[in-house]
């Protein structure tokens, strides 16, 4: 199956299109189908009309139907997006608690429930979005120092062990992890929910007290002093007061990526968190950034078609946009170093109409 088309949508604004790995960022927007499709009338088209298209499709039949069925608009202005980078980490893990494994990942607590207009009590905290359910009504939960120093310790709640509290931390920041313990055995844990308080950028405090310069900061380096600097690193850890609470991920193959917000495994370098204010699960969006591939590199062009399947709480705008890099060590190194403005574009569905399907190759 191939398409035709005389039709211009505008894609030629999009540098580095035309040699794009379109493939995945397709297959990653056919599996919203089923939801975006109902959700919004104008994807109801395009998503009848990937239903024609074979299981396996390459880059140029990718990018001819992403021409025939969207067209391009950009996001703020050039150079006006903001992204940043996200992956999964690994880490070993115990199902016990031992003086080598002591910090707990808890999982939801039945008594958690989401506040909202609706049954948010007067005169409780704007910020709040989650709160504890009590005989005489809801209260704020926990915060994370709190909850650190056992607040939750005789719930049972506890779903795994790790060794390091910094690590724990930046599993809470990523959201989801893949746990190793001893007997080989893994377990895959994403988010389930949140205390409610605010977020807190701890390297915005890092940067104030003069630990870490402003320009340097980065993931490596601000998990790099924190594990060297325990005592302080607990006091800071606590101050961002948001703590997020896991459950366990089955049916995962070891290759798939995490489960994001939109209930779908993770797409290395194609899935994307964005601002559910601004943007919908499922629609795709063009990023185009100068981005370093390693440690002391200059910036290269980055150039994907990237599909909104994930949310974070410091995804803040209609410009901004999460990167997942993927799993791993490597991947967390990567994503660390990215902080970089961007142009954004979102594809917007439309019928292009010179465009026909047609038989052959």
């Amino acid at each position: 199956m191939a398409f035709a088309t005389t039709c211009d949508a505008g894609f030629e604004m999009l540098a580095g299109w035309t040699d794009a790995p379109l493939a995945a960022s397709l297959a990653t927007f056919r599996r919203h189908c089923p939801e975006i499709g109902e959700r919004h009338p104008e994807y109801a088209p395009v998503c009848n009309a990937q239903r024609a298209l074979p299981a396996d499709v390459d880059d140029h039949v990718a990018r001819t139907f992403f021409e025939i069925w969207f067209r391009p608009e950009i996001v703020a202005g050039p150079g006006k997006g903001f992204v940043t980078g996200y992956f999964e980490p690994e880490m070993e893990a115990a199902r016990e608690p031992s003086a080598e494994f002591s910090v707990p990942l808890h999982r939801r607590p039945d008594d958690l429930v989401g506040v909202n207009d609706g049954n948010r009590p007067a005169g409780f905290p704007d910020n709040l979005e989650f709160a504890r359910s009590t005989e005489t009504g809801l209260e704020p939960y926990p915060d994370r120092a709190v909850i650190r120093d056992g607040a939750l310790s005789d719930r049972g709640l506890e779903l795994a062990w790790l060794a390091d509290p910094v690590d724990a931390f930046f599993l809470h920041v990523q959201g989801s992890g893949r746990l190793r313990f001893a007997d080989g055995s893994t377990m895959r844990v994403s988010y389930a929910g949140k205390t409610g308080h605010p977020y807190v950028p701890i390297g915005r405090i890092v940067v104030e007290r003069g630990h870490i310069a402003r320009e340097d900061l980065d993931y490596p380096r601000l998990r790099d002093w924190l594990k060297a600097h325990p005592d302080e690193a607990r006091e800071i850890m606590g101050m961002n007061p948001s703590y997020i609470f896991f459950a366990p991920v089955e049916g995962l193959a070891e290759t798939d990526g995490p489960v994001g917000a939109a209930g779908k495994s993770l797409v290395p370098e194609v899935s994307l968190a964005v601002d559910l204010a601004h943007h919908g699960f499922g629609e795709p969006l063009w990023i185009d950034a100068r981005l370093p591939a390693d440690p002391g590199t200059g910036g290269q062009p980055f150039r994907r078609l990237m599909i909104a399947e994930d949310r974070g709480s410091a995804i803040v705008g209609e410009a901004r946009g999460d990167i997942f890099f993927g799993s791993g060590a490597a991947a967390g190194e990567r994503a660390g170093r990215i902080k970089h403005s961007a142009t954004v574009y979102r594809l917007v569905p439309r019928r292009c109409d010179g465009g026909e399907q047609t038989d052959g190759g």
